[in-house]
């Protein structure tokens, strides 16, 4: 006799779900992030977390460093199925439980002595927590190794361009000239300053969770036995756990208070907005009209699937869709700091989907953005006739710092104001329409005002700016003297009219 009503159709299984592929995030797909912070990745550091955990029990002596052995032989996500586990986790709320009961099965077929030691005194969000800070760490090491060099190849782009005069933009308008290696080096700074955010919370933000059912540690301590003093597990258990996982030792258990998991999701938010500005310029700088830079070229890359002619920079376009969804989703970690109780029903939850979006979104924007500046083509020749395109208008504000000893400072600038509407509403150059005012008659000979109005003779401190934002590179940082002559090779070829 069954419990199910008479003729109605028994429940249909499960669909199978293959793992996430990308499909829908290809700003990570195929990335080493991507495999950082895979499914299987994170259950082999919560059981990498289980296992550091028995061996730093077996440092203290509460534990038989034979069955530390055997489970740490035992804990290898290939001997347990992710899949079951994920199906599994709908009952009890989060995977741990049933890693737990999967990895005793798996050492109790070894050591049926060994398998009462696993997860001793233990709760699922110790494993959970510092699972989870295994898997940023991890990480972090493969965010840091691309931001460093991207950060080395904008160095090299910065030495190259110190003095390839553009147009700087301000309200997408042309405003005064600029060079292209500060704009590099404005890049270099930014990825810089994020790589240093990430270290910081890597060295010493990412602590290992030890807190036991409810903060107290009771059951390790229990566990540890009468003997035991406070001293064993606040100093003696905490320390060597985090030895054994190379994370951080906490002051208290952080169950409650997750300000390390906020910390790491506005580190990374820091980290795709730095990458975020790097491809916001080079989606404008690389548009058919103005075309001053390219990405790098590739079989197939960028091709429209309606449009032939088109080779669209998707290097930047997919930077860029990272750069806005990783703050969105560090939003939710931060959210998540307004937790309840000694363990949160739904917040602590809630940290985990959003967590690794941020880690693998990152990840992704770092790698893509290694290859885009490494390959990053500069067009001097077409920033020289962009330049040109107002008729000299772009070095007003010069003219008119000129004049201001001789006309006053308001004079000065209304009669600049009026000579460039002037200019552009007869489509003529400035300087032929302040050779016709009679203020300025006798004022300047037509060679003083041709070399008055080139760019390139008004780019302000933007030479020793670049060369000051490059003086304090780390050696590993410098670019080599065979980098830099690759870099002038390339600007060779690519780059006709570097001033």
């Amino acid at each position: 006799m069954t419990d199910a009503t008479p003729g109605a159709a028994a429940p249909a299984a499960a669909p199978a779900c293959p793992p996430d592929s990308g499909l829908l995030s290809p700003v990570r797909a195929g990335t080493p992030a991507e495999a950082a912070v895979s499914d299987t990745a994170w259950l082999q550091a919560m059981l990498d977390a289980e296992a550091a955990l028995v061996r730093a029990q077996a440092r203290c002596g509460t534990v038989p460093a034979a069955a530390a052995g055997v489970i740490t032989a035992a804990a290898r996500a290939e001997h347990l199925d992710v899949r079951e586990l994920a199906l599994a986790s709908r009952e009890t709320a989060n995977p741990v439980v049933g890693l737990v009961k999967a990895l005793t099965t798996v050492v109790a077929e070894r050591s049926p002595e060994a398998a009462e030691y696993v997860h001793r005194g233990s709760t699922s969000q110790d494993i959970f927590d510092t699972g989870a800070m295994l898997v940023a760490a991890r990480t972090l090491r493969l965010i840091g190794a691309d931001l460093r060099a991207t950060a080395g190849a904008l160095g090299a782009l910065a030495a190259a361009h110190r003095d390839t005069v553009m147009a700087g933009r301000t309200l997408a308008l042309h405003a005064v000239p600029t060079t292209f290696g500060l704009k590099a080096a404005g890049w270099r700074q930014l990825v810089l300053e994020a790589a240093e955010r990430l270290e910081r919370v890597a060295d010493g933000g990412l602590p290992v969770s030890l807190g036991g059912a409810a903060g107290t540690l009771a059951g390790y301590l229990q566990y540890a036995g009468d003997d035991a003093g406070p001293d064993a597990v606040l100093d003696g258990l905490v320390s060597a756990f985090a030895e054994e996982t190379g994370l951080a030792a906490p002051v208290l258990p952080w169950h409650a208070l997750r300000t390390p998991v906020a910390d790491l999701g506005a580190a990374l938010a820091h980290t795709t907005g730095a990458l975020g500005k790097i491809a916001a310029d080079v989606l404008v700088l690389t548009r058919t009209e103005i075309g001053e830079v390219a990405e790098p070229a590739g079989a197939g890359r960028g091709a429209s699937s309606a449009m032939p002619h088109k080779r669209n920079p998707v290097l930047a376009t997919l930077i860029r869709s990272a750069a806005l969804q990783v703050p969105a989703l560090a939003s939710v970690l931060t959210q998540c700091l307004a937790t309840e109780d000694e363990r949160s029903a739904g917040v602590w939850h809630t940290e985990w989907q959003p967590l690794r979006e941020c880690l693998r979104l990152a990840g992704g924007a770092a790698h893509t953005c290694l290859e885009l500046v490494r390959g990053l083509a500069v067009h001097p020749e077409r920033m020289r006739a962009n330049l040109a395109a107002t008729g000299g208008q772009i070095v007003s504000e010069r003219v008119s710092a000129v004049l201001a000893p001789l006309l006053g400072k308001a004079p000065a600038k209304d009669l600049l104001t009026y000579a460039s509407r002037r200019a552009a509403e007869t489509s003529r150059p400035l300087a032929e329409v302040l050779g016709e005012l009679p203020q300025l008659r006798g004022v300047f000979t037509p060679g003083e005002l041709t070399a008055l109005l080139d760019p390139a003779g008004y780019t302000g401190l933007a030479g020793p700016l670049v060369d000051r934002a490059l003086s304090d590179r780390a050696p590993a940082d410098r670019p080599t003297a065979a980098a830099a002559a690759a870099a002038g090779s390339h600007s060779s070829v690519h780059h006709q009219g570097a001033t």
